[in-house]
């Protein structure tokens, strides 16, 4: 289960300034504390005072992008006859479960060659998940993953479909866009080890807004005062610092400068991670932010992520309520010239035109007796026509 804060909150205030700097008073709410005296209090610290934000992103893909695993959060079928997985006719992994544990077990003309258990879900269901296992305090992805789309089993990412594998290490890097933190260190070999009580799964309140067994403690302590103190309110970083929170794990592959976690959101995150050129063509997967900031919307505007997202909230799949916020501009102008001949309200729904789902060229799977990997549909975040998407949209429509 995540993290409980047994301590009682006697209040919080709303999320204000921008995280002081001054020396931080001890948290008795405080679960792990980190090198240079912060400390996380998790998110259940945050609920009595923000109580409706709490409940909303319970909710949310970024909160259920990680978690320990059960019945509820793995979505992958263990039912006799659809908890299996062929490579071809001599391979299979079958996914099992024993009492409250889950297992995949790799088979070789009928023998078993290794079982892990499930040790952490990585993705909330939505498109899809993987799964990871521990090896003492390494972990390493499981080689079945399960893909929405579907609803099956399908092979993971990253791993070769001719033969069952269990040995794709996971580093820090990974947990660091799927979790609010771990305690990671990398050895001399280059691996990395977890202390597995210091793990905190999702992307939580703390992930955006800094550790905050401070803030919990001041304001417990001082519930007449009503300056925010020692948390970072996004609201108040310039454009460029709101982006930088989203661009650290919505702008590909990395080349980091320091270690994982170490960059905090208020940050620059251009003196932690630069952008890697052999990322070569946007895809439509891993960097929505080059993806936005090559739109005429976002050059032409001072948008930036929340303009469109607010992820206290799951919002998905409601292109109705996007697209309102798109209006939020255009509505100002009648900027499209698209005219259906069936009378079609476009402002209802200006994602599948102007965003529309597209394949990734980097995330596909492969599924149970097919022979061709299936892309991963992702939404486009670079903003502009797409005259094969908009026809096929509304050919649909008719």
């Amino acid at each position: 289960m995540r993290y409980i804060i047994l301590s009682s909150i006697v209040a919080l205030i709303v999320l204000g300034s921008v995280m002081c700097t001054t020396t931080q008073p001890v948290s008795k709410t405080t679960i792990v504390e980190l090198p240079g005296g912060k400390a996380f209090a998790g998110a259940a610290a945050c609920q009595s005072c923000h109580q409706d934000i709490y409940k909303d992103t319970r909710h949310t893909a970024h909160f259920l992008t990680s978690s320990l695993p059960d019945a509820e959060h793995i979505k992958g079928s263990f039912a006799y006859g659809k908890n299996k997985f062929a490579y071809n006719e001599d391979m299979e992994v079958v996914m099992s479960r024993v009492a409250k544990k889950f297992y995949q077990t790799g088979y070789v003309n009928g023998m078993p060659t290794q079982k892990e258990a499930f040790g952490i879900v990585i993705g909330s269901g939505r498109m899809g998940q993987t799964y990871l296992y521990w090896s003492g305090n390494h972990l390493f992805q499981l080689p079945i993953s399960y893909f929405t789309p579907i609803h099956d089993w399908a092979n993971s990412p990253g791993y070769s479909i001719s033969y069952i594998r269990f040995n794709r290490p996971v580093t820090a890097n990974c947990i660091e866009c799927h979790g609010t933190y771990a305690e990671a260190q990398i050895l001399p070999d280059n691996s990395t080890v977890y202390d597995k009580q210091k793990i905190l799964y999702g992307i939580d309140c703390e992930r955006c807004h800094g550790p905050g067994a401070a803030h919990v403690s001041y304001h417990a302590a001082h519930p007449a005062d009503t300056v925010p103190q020692y948390i970072v309110n996004t609201a108040r970083l310039d454009r460029q610092l709101r982006l930088d929170a989203c661009a650290l794990c919505h702008s590909g592959i990395r080349n980091m400068i320091q270690p994982a976690f170490s960059y905090q959101v208020g940050q620059h995150l251009n003196e932690y991670s630069t952008e890697n050129p052999s990322n070569g063509q946007l895809d439509v997967h891993g960097n929505q932010y080059g993806l936005l900031t090559d739109s005429k919307c976002f050059k032409q505007s001072q948008m930036d992520c929340s303009s469109c997202h607010n992820v206290h909230k799951d919002e998905a799949k409601n292109p109705r309520l996007f697209s309102d916020r798109c209006m939020n501009c255009h509505a100002k102008k009648d900027t499209c010239t698209f005219r259906p001949e069936n009378g079609l309200v476009l402002s209802n729904n200006c994602i599948d035109c102007h965003m529309p789902a597209m394949a990734s060229a980097k995330i596909t799977f492969k599924m149970d007796q097919h022979k061709e990997a299936i892309p991963d549909l992702v939404r486009t975040h670079r903003v502009g026509i797409y005259p094969v998407e908009t026809k096929a949209f509304v050919d649909k429509l008719h």
